[in-house]
């Protein structure tokens, strides 16, 4: 359990100050990641990537990573570049969060068209996987890709990345989660009010299906939970067993259910979106939550390998 990663969600509004404030309060309390949310159709939003570039520039540990990238929005072979980027600007802390789009008429409303199904746009993202991966090799000869939805017919890779970039997919159907287990670096799963509690374990079980059926361990997907909620001084309901409510509960609630989440499926990294995004929730978490959940997983008896 001593590879447990633990972070923050933070929406992209314009309040710069108040989001220097929530990641400088993470970065000193000792989190390991922050997710920034994408919404680029949003007027009320900044853009996800300059923002995390700003944010990188600021920090000296914490790790980065879009939660999750709007695909359809940006091209695998931009994408690649910016990401790259990112990466060596900050030594190596940024990840790639992405998903196959949702919001078809937001994102029709920017211009990108025709609407894709989800057969199709799941499709695309495993043509952008593919992609990434080779424009971040940066081999000596020109990359070409001939595709169902992008054509690359020659383009010259690099810079390389600091470090192996993960691609973490916002799976939530069964196809996307067979396209996670069979190509992904590891998943971001949904935050309740898109997959309820229940659906959690039948969707990391599909996973681990997919990752053994293409020949690799499913310990190598990283399963990422994220939960949305408020960490009180009262006890309340921490059950998340059904349903999409969020978690209000106290720190020891809070930890209960992580350490539970850990024990029962292979979450290994835990991002918190809090109802309420201030520092005085980001440190509760850091100081009052995670503490804990490492303190009972160190007490719990090993698990068996999946």
């Amino acid at each position: 359990m001593r590879d447990l990663r633990f972070g923050f969600s933070l929406n992209p509004t314009t309040d710069i100050a108040a989001h220097r404030d929530l990641v400088r309060a993470a970065e000193e309390e000792g989190l390991d990641l922050v997710g920034v949310q994408d919404h680029p159709y949003s007027p009320a939003l900044v853009d996800t990537f300059t923002l995390i570039a700003m944010l990188l520039e600021g920090t000296e540990r914490l790790r980065f990573f879009p939660d999750v990238a709007n695909l359809p929005l940006r091209h695998p072979s931009m994408l690649a570049k910016t990401a790259a980027s990112l990466d060596l600007l900050s030594a190596g802390r940024f990840e790639l969060g992405i998903g196959g789009g949702g919001y078809w008429s937001a994102i029709a409303r920017m211009g990108m068209t025709p609407q894709l199904g989800r057969a199709e746009a799941l499709s695309q993202l495993g043509e952008a996987v593919q992609i990434l991966r080779a424009l971040w090799r940066s081999a000596p000869e020109p990359v070409t890709f001939e595709g169902r939805h992008y054509t690359i017919p020659g383009l010259r890779s690099g810079p390389a990345p600091a470090h192996p970039i993960g691609i973490w997919i916002g799976a939530q159907g069964p196809r996307s989660l067979e396209l996670t287990g069979r190509l992904a670096d590891g998943r971001a799963a949904p935050i309740p009010s898109y997959l309820p509690y229940e659906k959690w374990a039948e969707s990391n079980a599909l996973i681990d299906e997919a990752a053994r059926a293409s020949g690799r361990n499913p310990q190598d997907v990283l399963r990422i939970a994220q939960l949305v909620g408020t960490i009180t001084d009262r006890p309340g309901n921490a059950a998340a067993r059904t349903g999409k409510a969020p978690v209000r509960a106290t720190a020891e609630q809070w930890a209960a259910l992580l350490a539970r989440l850990a024990t029962e499926q292979p979450f290994r990294t835990f991002v918190f979106w809090p109802e309420e995004a201030t520092v005085d929730q980001i440190g509760r978490f850091a100081r009052e939550v995670v503490p804990a959940v490492r303190e009972m997983l160190d007490q719990a008896p090993p698990l068996a390998c999946s």
